[in-house]
């Protein structure tokens, strides 16, 4: 403990704790972090997530991801690898990134998300009809590829017996 002259000379006495450069970095850290709340530096999502570090950032420039910032140190919260989830989901089954952020930004924490809700399951809806409708034209292109490798495979079969044939 140090006492403050400049205090003691006005006739008050201040006692000052001495605190190591360690805890004074500690005590100015400009990010608020909640009680056993475990942050991620970019490089940690990207690699866990299967990303890269200009497809985060850019996620950040959407507004689809907040993270918190230490000088220029980027730090992402729990909320922001549960967001980040439901980005890579969403563009797993097609949904635009558009459509991922409208559905997100309708969450309410101490609401009931009736509303998140209903427009997830429409939009979820109109793209499962289109991927179905996709499955049955790829279904229909692997049938026509199929059966011309099949034609193919004949005419070179037909073309090449003969003349095995006649080498012997």
């Amino acid at each position: 403990m140090v006492q403050d002259r400049d205090a003691t000379r006005r006739g008050k006495p201040v006692t000052m704790k001495l605190i190591s450069a360690g805890e004074t970095a500690a005590n100015t850290n400009n990010v608020s972090v909640e009680a056993g709340e475990d942050l991620a530096r970019i490089g940690e999502m990207a690699k866990k997530y299967g990303v890269t570090l200009r497809t985060l950032r850019f996620y950040e420039d959407k507004g689809l991801l907040n993270p918190q910032r230490d000088g220029s140190t980027r730090l992402y919260t729990r909320r922001d690898k549960a967001r980040l989830k439901l980005i890579l989901l969403g563009r797993k089954v097609g949904f635009s990134l558009r459509d991922v952020k409208q559905m997100m930004d309708l969450y309410d924490p101490t609401g009931s998300n009736t509303k998140q809700l209903r427009l997830a399951l429409d939009k979820s809806e109109k793209q499962l009809a289109r991927l179905q409708k996709q499955r049955a034209l790829i279904d229909d292109a692997i049938n026509e590829l199929s059966g011309s490798m099949s034609a193919v495979r004949q005419m070179l079969a037909e073309r090449t017996a003969p003349q095995a044939s006649v080498a012997s």
